[in-house]
């Protein structure tokens, strides 16, 4: 029997949808899966917004859903450290990472230089949501699951 506690999704807020599609397709693997536009009369109770206009996009990157989020009215972006309570990042492997960077810098992300300690490296989707870049070997030298 499977346990019905299940992680459903993270999302990501955005300005541009199409923009950050292509990010995360392009640089970092993610495939498209779906997209809705809910109605306000639903979507603003829940989301505890007056007429959020939202549209939302779901890309997958093996059984991980990322929800791409953008509002009629978006707030500012405001930059966010690793010290700060909530989500922080969003931790990626990869199988070549001067390759990504190259990638993430080709489709409007920003590699965060000083951040490069060979194992892993930082880098900003084009609204500065922080990644972390790691390779896929990594992953592989990890304890295995425990049994569910």
């Amino acid at each position: 029997m499977t346990s019905p506690e299940v992680l459903n999704h993270v999302g990501v807020g955005v300005t541009d949808v199409e923009r950050s599609r292509r990010f995360y397709e392009g640089a970092l693997g993610f495939e498209y899966w779906y997209e809705l536009y809910p109605p306000d009369e639903m979507s603003d109770k829940l989301l505890q917004l007056p007429k959020p206009g939202l549209h939302a996009v779901y890309l997958r990157l093996g059984a991980f859903v990322l929800e791409l989020l953008r509002f009629a009215e978006p707030e500012p972006f405001v930059e966010r450290t690793m010290n700060m309570p909530g989500l922080t990042h969003l931790s990626v492997s990869v199988e070549d990472i001067p390759a990504a960077c190259a990638k993430v810098r080709e489709f409007g992300g920003t590699v965060i230089e000083e951040t490069d300690i060979e194992l892993a490296i930082m880098v900003r989707d084009p609204d500065g949501q922080l990644i972390e870049l790691l390779p896929v070997a990594f992953r592989e030298k990890l304890p295995p699951f425990p049994p569910a």
